[in-house]
C-alpha cells in the first residue's frame, strides 16, 4: 500500500492511540481468527450499509463544497463506486448471510453509526472540503491497513474462517487502489497547509475524533453479544 507522509507523520502519528484502538480493535482480530460470534458480524453489516449510505452522502457534499472540477473528480469517483458498486456488492454480501435487503433498509440506525455518519456529514457542513476529507480519512486509510495487515498476519486463520472473504476485500488491489487514488487527492491538498499552523491543529481534532468513532463502530457490533 502506497505510504502517505503527511497523513501518517501529521494526523495518524500524533492520534496513535486512538489509531492503534480503531486498526486493532477485538473485533477485527477476532473476525480474522473466524471466533467473532456470528450476531456481531450480522450485526456490522446491516449497520455498515446504513453508515455507507451515509458515506455516499458525504462525497456528494463534497462534491458541492469543491470550488473548481478537478476538484469534483475524486469525489464523483468515490461517489460513483460507492452507489454502483460497494452498496451493490455489500447487499450482495448480506444476502450471502441470510440478510435482508428490505429488512435491512428498514433497520433503526445504532447510536455509534448515526453519532459517526452525522459527525462526518455536519463537519463537512460547517467546514470546507479538506474538513469533510480528513472526516472521512480514517475509514479508507483505516480498512486498506486492516485488511492488508490481516490478510499476512500469522494469527489469523484463512481456512474455514467464514469472515475470511470480507479480509480478502479489504485487501484486495482493487480496494488499495482506490484508496490510494482517494488518499492522493487528500494528500494534494494537505501540503498547502502551513505545517504547525492552527488549521493542522484543527484537522488533527477531525481526524482523531473520526478515528475514534471507527472504534466506537467496532464495538457497536461486538455489543450486541453483551448484551
Amino acid at each position: 500500500m502506497t505510504q502517505f507522509n503527511l497523513l501518517q507523520t501529521r494526523l495518524v502519528e500524533p492520534n496513535a492511540a486512538a489509531w492503534k484502538d480503531y486498526t486493532q480493535h477485538s473485533f477485527v482480530e477476532e473476525l480474522a481468527k473466524g471466533i467473532l460470534p456470528e450476531a456481531c458480524f450480522q450485526h456490522y453489516l446491516q449497520q455498515d450499509y446504513l453508515f455507507l449510505k451515509h458515506y455516499a452522502r458525504a462525497y456528494a457534499l463534497a462534491i458541492y463544497k469543491s470550488d473548481n472540477i478537478a476538484d469534483m473528480g475524486p469525489s464523483f469517483t468515490c461517489l460513483q463506486g460507492l452507489i454502483g458498486g460497494e452498496l451493490m456488492l455489500h447487499l450482495g454480501y448480506c444476502q450471502e448471510w441470510g440478510l435482508d435487503a428490505q429488512a435491512i433498509e428498514a433497520l433503526e440506525e445504532g447510536v455509534a453509526t448515526v453519532a459517526y455518519t452525522r459527525f462526518v456529514i455536519d463537519t463537512g457542513v460547517a467546514g470546507d472540503l479538506l474538513d469533510l476529507l480528513v472526516a472521512l480519512a480514517p475509514c479508507a486509510l483505516g480498512y486498506a491497513e486492516i485488511g492488508t495487515r490481516l490478510y499476512s498476519a500469522t494469527s489469523s486463520v484463512p481456512e474455514g474462517n467464514p469472515y475470511w472473504p470480507w479480509v480478502e476485500m479489504y485487501a484486495s488491489e482493487d480496494f488499495i487502489s482506490s484508496v490510494n487514488n482517494q488518499l492522493s487527492f487528500l494528500e494534494e491538498k494537505l501540503i498547502e497547509i502551513p505545517l504547525d499552523s492552527p488549521r493542522w491543529a484543527k484537522l488533527q481534532r477531525i481526524f482523531c475524533t473520526a478515528t475514534k468513532m471507527e472504534s466506537a463502530f467496532w464495538q457497536q457490533g461486538l455489543a450486541v453479544n453483551q448484551a
